[in-house]
């Protein structure tokens, strides 16, 4: 196990590496001036003599190997430089912004999960049923409809016309609930179907016959054997999810007015604030190979079958 989590983490340095590479020379072959954003944010005007000395300063006139070089610098110490709107440093704009993201995934995840497990299992118990037909009626139109919609339907019913929840921010649980609606709803619909495939799958498997024949409740089999199994093939996709969710989901963040990291990048974007796009990039990275490798290690733990590294019993 060791030594699996050492080869890894090995490979996971080297796709952060070339991910750092990617990001900054998309972002350095923009055709924007950051010593001009940044003279421009201050109120300095475009003077090309103040422009010229700022590039100095920053180090911006240097190649630009010599300027990746002494940025990878700063990150590896945690110092992603300084965000052209909001005048800080990246580092700490994301930490501030980070514990609201990590409540709003948290939150939502959660919600997903009561809603899309109950659903799943009742879709694959009724299999061709009333209930199942319902519940994949209703699992279809979550997925077709797009979160940017589904979040106008919520502010129009419970902002507008209810008055009972606030339209955004991010202070208190009653800003939270059309966020945490918002990015269940989704998910939940997509992820009901998948469990209701991979149960309906582990039902059809021979030893399921054989508990059946020695007399064993259909719901004990479902329960202990069937869901179980089932959930081993929908894990790799659940630790997906909240990484994504983690990483900021920016159309919802936007339009509650979260003040998440989500809603951070879209600003970055709007305002081309480069520093603070490459540092949300970065974050997004960090999160994809670490949910991946504890997805992978929690999954052997589940499943004594599977060998880290493809080696079979």
């Amino acid at each position: 196990m060791l030594r699996y989590i050492i080869k890894r983490m090995a490979a996971l340095i080297i796709i952060l590496f070339g991910l750092s590479v990617l990001t900054f020379c998309l972002t350095n072959v923009l055709p924007s001036d950051p010593a001009q954003q940044m003279m421009e944010s201050m109120g300095a005007g475009s003077d090309p003599e103040a422009i010229g000395k700022l590039k100095a300063e920053y180090g911006l006139d240097q190649p630009l190997p010599v300027q990746y070089q002494n940025w990878l610098a700063g990150v590896l110490h945690g110092d992603f430089g300084n965000s052209v709107k909001y005048g800080q440093p990246v580092s700490e704009i994301l930490a501030r912004k980070l514990p609201n993201t990590i409540k709003l995934a948290c939150s939502s995840f959660i919600l997903m999960l009561m809603i899309a497990l109950p659903l799943g299992i009742l879709s694959a118990v009724y299999h061709n049923k009333t209930a199942d037909y319902i519940i994949r009626f209703l699992a279809f139109i979550g997925e077709a409809m797009p979160s940017f919609w589904i979040a106008l339907i919520l502010i129009y019913l419970f902002a507008v016309k209810l008055q009972a929840l606030p339209v955004g921010g991010s202070e208190s649980i009653k800003q939270m609930i059309m966020p945490d609606i918002t990015l269940a709803f989704g998910m939940a619909a997509s992820y009901i179907r998948r469990i209701r495939t991979a149960m309906l799958e582990e039902m059809h498997e021979p030893y399921i016959m054989g508990e059946l024949s020695r007399g064993i409740s259909k719901r004990r089999i479902i329960l202990r054997h069937v869901l179980p199994n089932s959930l081993l093939t929908i894990i790799t996709l659940l630790g997906m999810s909240f990484g994504g969710l983690l990483g900021g989901t920016m159309i919802v963040e936007t339009i509650f007015s979260w003040n998440g990291i989500g809603s951070a990048a879209v600003n970055a974007i709007t305002n081309r604030d480069y520093q603070l796009i490459q540092g949300y990039v970065m974050w997004m990275g960090v999160i994809y190979v670490c949910v991946n490798l504890a997805v992978d290690i929690f999954y052997r733990y589940l499943d004594p079958r599977i060998r880290l590294g493809g080696a079979a019993k």
